[in-house]
């Protein structure tokens, strides 16, 4: 059986000649923003990637195919669609077999960058432990995947609505390199410092790739997550989103919110209590991953080009 695989001719002359590609997840277009800064800020990442020297690949399943890279009436309609199947690991192949559509998560463009020969993806932030985990064992996907799969995630950090001192724990237990991007503090979210200090610090794109490709070579499965703070302007300290993500959390417990739901709802409860100030958070930091992104991407194809395995 053949995969259900269509890549757009622009990126498939791209990865056949080695050109650095960007993978984009489409969960932030279609469980992540309301309409229509979701399609708006799709169009500005994609652009951004393009402007930073390499070429945007966003994915998404439409009617059980996996789509890589969406012409622009296809992102359009994406992002008007209700209903769309929130995919990971476990249920990406289903879809695909029922003839489904569904926008992916981190792991499941991480999956399917790895099938279309994508090694660089930048999203918001990952999924991780849940708040209360030791109880429901709600973790994400997301860290098993980057264990597994050989793609280097850029993000702003883990969500702040997720328990972030387990979080590292599991990546480092998973032997998952987590690098902070030009500081020492694990960012988080809308947030450039979580109180936590990274395990790794890298200063440049190209150390970032240079460790990409060394992986490879040392037989280590997994990728590696790169955490980049959001820039000073658009941040919102701590100190601030603290209590207001502790006010979201305490309300998605009293109405029973749970599993695939829960960031979805705090995201929009968020919104709220922001005053939409965390969505332009959102936005900018995106934004910036997107940059940081199509710079890793350009130093990997650098080193492929040069004649590296």
């Amino acid at each position: 059986m053949s995969l259900p695989i269509d890549t757009t001719p622009e990126l498939a002359a791209a990865l056949a000649a080695r050109q650095p590609v960007v993978a984009l997840e489409s969960t932030i277009i279609t469980h992540g923003m309301p309409w229509p800064q979701n399609l708006e800020t799709a169009r500005a990442v994609e652009a951004e990637v393009r402007a930073a020297g390499a070429l945007p690949a966003t994915i998404a399943v439409l009617d059980g195919r996996l789509q890589i890279g969406l012409s622009d009436d296809r992102l359009d309609a994406l992002a008007r669609a209700r209903d769309v199947a929130k995919l990971s690991r476990a249920d990406f192949a289903a879809c695909l077999a029922t003839g489904g559509t569904g926008a992916t998560t981190v792991a499941a463009t991480m999956i399917a960058a790895r099938l279309a020969g994508i090694e660089t993806f930048a999203t918001g932030g990952i999924g991780g432990v849940h708040r209360g985990a030791e109880d429901s064992f709600d973790i994400s996907a997301d860290l098993s995947e980057l264990a597994e799969t050989a793609v280097t995630v850029v993000c702003a950090g883990a969500k702040a609505i997720l328990d972030l001192p387990k979080t590292l724990e599991v990546l480092e237990t998973r032997g998952v390199p987590v690098i902070a991007y030009g500081q020492d503090a694990l960012p988080a979210f809308w947030s450039r410092d979580s109180g936590l200090t990274a395990p790794l610090r890298m200063d440049s794109a190209a150390a970032i790739a240079a460790a990409h490709v060394l992986r490879g070579r040392l037989g280590l499965p997994g990728g590696q997550l790169v955490t980049n703070p959001v820039p000073e302007a658009d941040e919102i300290p701590r100190a601030v989103i603290a209590p207001i993500v502790e006010a979201a959390l305490a309300e998605a417990a009293r109405e029973g919110i749970s599993g695939k739901a829960v960031t979805p709802f705090l995201l929009d409860r968020i919104f709220t209590l922001t005053e939409g100030r965390s969505l332009a958070t959102n936005i900018a930091l995106v934004l910036n991953n997107a940059r940081l992104a199509a710079g890793i991407a350009g130093e990997i194809a650098a080193i492929r080009r040069g004649g590296a395995a």
